[in-house]
């Protein structure tokens, strides 16, 4: 990066900012890690920017599931969830938000509102026009959610809905935490109680997110009837089977603000260096295969019968992401997804 032209830390960001998008780096992401502040910080430091600059942002007020629930009005619009190894992306409507979760036509979140501390309505000049989104930040100025306009989303209610809960407070810049020390004291006594309660994915991806680094541990610990450890390669032969049997899977992605699903078919199934994508109308999934330091089927019984899922874990042993059956309510998991896990290649 060149040195800033300007003595103001901010004016200084989106400096940089601009620089980098010149030198062709187009991820707010990848920009940040290179002048070493968060995602969040980089997106505040232009709160109240000049239209000619390439991106402005505008605070919003901490009324989460206000805004998420406004967000019907917008009609179809792309939802992202991400973590530091997977990402997931979503084409859909949004809903009136129900407690935490949000249940719209494709768009499927569970959220930790007291997770969120930072939102932006985010407009940003491109070749292809303006983008526009929502995006929302934990107290480290790590990025928790966003939602990107598409082509036939509704302009007119999503410039109402900005300006209806921007912030009185428009003055540039976020301060963020540090990111906390992980460190799990294990519990494994606890890890078995919940387990017994655990009912289906959603319930499995909450324990081992809670879990966080202690998940590994957990999973090393559990009988050999209920955990199995497989190659790390198992999501890229999980996937390319379901795409070529048509079988609906449950993936689920999160980190400490939301978890994302999708349930469906999956098709386009592609791999490019470190990443392992699905690409198809409405879903894109993107995972880095180098992150997965390990790989576990997990098999569990319900009131509704015995159900299986494959999840991965990073080098900390943090959940990644989490592959399941798409389940119908009140039935049995499907033979078709059983024997894909069936012949996942042991670890």
């Amino acid at each position: 990066m060149n040195l800033p032209l300007t003595n103001d830390p901010l004016a200084a960001i989106c400096e940089q900012f601009a620089l980098a998008r010149k030198a062709g780096l187009a991820r707010h992401r990848e920009i940040a890690e290179n002048l070493h502040i968060s995602e969040g910080e980089l997106i505040a430091a232009h709160i109240g920017a000049e239209a000619t600059t390439l991106m402005r942002a505008t605070r919003l007020q901490p009324r989460w599931a206000e805004v998420l629930t406004a967000l019907e009005s917008l009609g179809e619009v792309m939802a992202l969830t991400r973590n530091a190894s997977c990402v997931h992306e979503k084409e859909g409507r949004y809903a009136v938000v129900t407690g935490a979760s949000v249940r719209g036509v494709h768009i499927d979140l569970h959220c930790h509102f007291a997770q969120w501390q930072h939102g932006f309505a985010v407009e940003e000049s491109g070749e292809k026009g303006a983008q526009r989104s929502l995006q929302f930040y934990d107290a480290t100025g790590t990025a928790v959610h966003k939602v990107f306009l598409r082509p036939h989303s509704d302009l007119s209610a999503y410039l109402a809905l900005v300006d209806h809960y921007a912030d009185a407070n428009q003055q540039p810049g976020i301060t963020v935490q540090s990111l906390p020390v992980t460190g799990v004291e294990a519990d494994f006594p606890a890890f078995l109680a919940a387990w017994d309660a655990v009912s289906d994915a959603r319930d499995l991806h909450a324990l081992l997110a809670q879990s966080q680094g202690g998940a590994l541990s957990y999973l090393q610990q559990m009988c050999a009837e209920s955990v199995l450890a497989v190659s790390v390669n198992a999501a890229r032969t999980l996937l390319e089977n379901a795409a070529t049997e048509a079988v609906s899977v449950c993936i689920l992605v999160g980190n400490a603000g939301v978890t994302q699903a999708h349930q469906g078919a999956v098709d386009k199934v592609v791999v490019m260096g470190p990443w392992l994508n699905v690409l198809d109308p409405g879903f894109n999934l993107h995972l880095r295969e180098d992150h997965i330091a390990s790989a576990w089927v997990v098999v569990q019984s319900s009131v509704q019968g015995m159900f299986s899922a494959l999840t991965l874990l990073d080098q900390s042993g943090g959940l990644i992401a989490l592959f399941a059956a798409d389940r119908v309510a009140d039935k049995p998991e499907a033979v078709a997804w059983a024997a894909l896990i069936d012949r996942l290649p042991k670890a």
